[in-house]
């Protein structure tokens, strides 16, 4: 049987590439935050510096800072590292302050529950 030396245990730990550098982090409700990898364990539990949420509604989106952010290990669902040289977003994104995207995201959850509200009220049709 042999043993994992120190260099081993490094290499098999897949976030030790990712310490200290920008990080992208899709949890499983949906959430995107971005922030700075400072420590993680064997659960992928994760420590993010400067971290904000990016929240996107169509065309227009929004940073909300968060500060120092403790994110438990089985809500992630994807990390990967920004690339700090390409523009994160396509030109035609719109930036707004979080009261404006707040807004923006209850008018589109607002749609989305009366177009359900619509279908059930329809069903009884039958167009089948």
């Amino acid at each position: 049987m042999s043993w994992a030396g120190p260099e081993d245990i490094y290499l098999s730990t897949s976030l030790a590439s990712y310490l200290d550098k920008k990080l992208l982090v899709l949890l499983r409700d949906g959430r995107k935050l971005m922030g700075t990898l400072r420590s993680f364990d064997q659960f992928a539990n994760a420590v993010l510096e400067g971290a904000c949420e990016r929240v996107i509604v169509g065309d227009l989106y929004c940073d909300i800072p968060l500060g120092l952010y403790v994110i438990r290990g089985e809500n992630v669902v994807l990390i990967g590292e920004l690339d700090l040289e390409r523009q994160e977003l396509p030109p035609h994104m719109t930036c707004v302050s979080a009261a404006e995207i707040r807004r923006a995201q209850k008018a589109e959850r607002d749609a989305t529950d009366l177009k359900g509200t619509m279908r059930k009220r329809m069903e009884f049709l039958d167009l089948d």
